[in-house]
């Protein structure tokens, strides 16, 4: 199959535009290559797909009405994964209109190509954020998700209405992803396993907010991969074709144990500055993979020390320690 996957120089994109390639199908990659964080990162990224002969990357703002439209009319993809977007939650509170351009009208001409082009099925990416401070877990897709603490989760929880409103108004088979707290090799450098893994590495302290009593559900970025893989085959045949997943380990893990894996597999201890919790962050994620489960036949489950240790040990290879 043909497949557009957007963000494909993004942590997710790259390893699920990867798996793609490997399976055989034709993958156009996107993504606008902003500077949010290191683009040496991105292009380490780009560089894994670009050996495939069935890759090809544009480089494009999401916001480009005209060129995303122009791209869906001579590419005739049959399936869209768009996890492109503005991450991070904290960023959020310093550059609001990036989230606002690339998370919400990127979100619109996606769903405006898949409109007019016939698309078989739309996934893309939601966060677990949307559940906000909720105190019901673990999380489920059920639950109510009308409090968002922050502009990205706010953003996030827009994506679903849009791509509700399509699905109904077109017909436009589309489903979300909720996912939680990804990480692994060639993951984002602004997430906690790799600011952790580099300053524990360099002798320097981490700072450890709301005093180490944070929970995430850590999800390794294979079982990510597989469940996205798995529901861009399951497409919504119902009435009104959209479908929502969480996809997440299942297993909360205190942020205490999660250093230790990290201090495991480096072997060096932590020198640790305990924080109160930062504005837009909650205090616990916690994913209900039932619906999942029963769907797809799938749940992740990497080990947080497992999977911690594949992490650190792409982290010396790739800065060459």
């Amino acid at each position: 199959m043909k497949y557009l996957v957007t963000g494909a120089a993004g942590f997710i994109g790259m390893h699920v535009a990867e798996r793609l390639l490997k399976q055989g199908h034709e993958v156009i990659g996107l993504d606008n290559m902003n500077s949010y964080y290191e683009l040496l990162l991105k292009e380490y990224r780009l560089a894994q797909l670009v050996s495939h002969s069935n890759f090809r990357f544009i480089k494009m703002d999401l916001s480009n009405r005209e060129g995303i439209a122009e791209l869906f009319a001579i590419e005739k993809f049959q399936r869209v994964i768009h996890l492109g977007a503005q991450a991070g939650v904290r960023y959020s509170l310093q550059a609001p209109f990036e989230y606002v351009d690339s998370n919400l009208v990127g979100m619109m001409t996606i769903l405006e190509g898949c409109r007019h082009h016939g698309i078989e099925h739309l996934v893309y990416a939601s966060s677990s954020s949307v559940y906000g401070m909720n105190v019901k877990i673990p999380f489920s897709e059920a639950d109510q998700v009308d409090n968002p603490v922050s502009l990205y989760a706010a953003t996030k929880k827009a994506n679903e209405l849009m791509a509700h409103s399509y699905a109904h108004l077109y017909g436009i088979p589309v489903t979300g992803l909720r996912f939680f707290t990804v990480y692994g090799p060639a993951g984002r450098p602004d997430m906690a396993p790799w600011l952790f893994t580099d300053a524990i590495l360099k002798g320097e302290p981490i700072k450890v907010f709301n005093h180490g009593k944070m929970q995430r559900d850590f999800t390794y970025i294979e079982d990510i991969v597989e469940g996205v893989l798995r529901i861009q085959d399951a497409i919504p045949a119902c009435k009104l074709p959209y479908a929502l997943f969480n996809i997440g380990n299942n297993q909360p893990i205190q942020l205490g144990r999660f250093i230790e894996a990290i201090e495991s597999a480096i072997g060096i201890p932590a020198k640790k500055i305990m924080l109160d919790m930062q504005p837009g962050d909650v205090e616990r994620t916690y994913a209900d993979t039932h619906r999942l489960e029963t769907i797809v036949g799938y749940k992740p489950q990497m080990e947080i020390e497992e999977g911690m240790d594949r992490f650190v040990r792409w982290f010396k290879e790739y800065k060459g320690l």
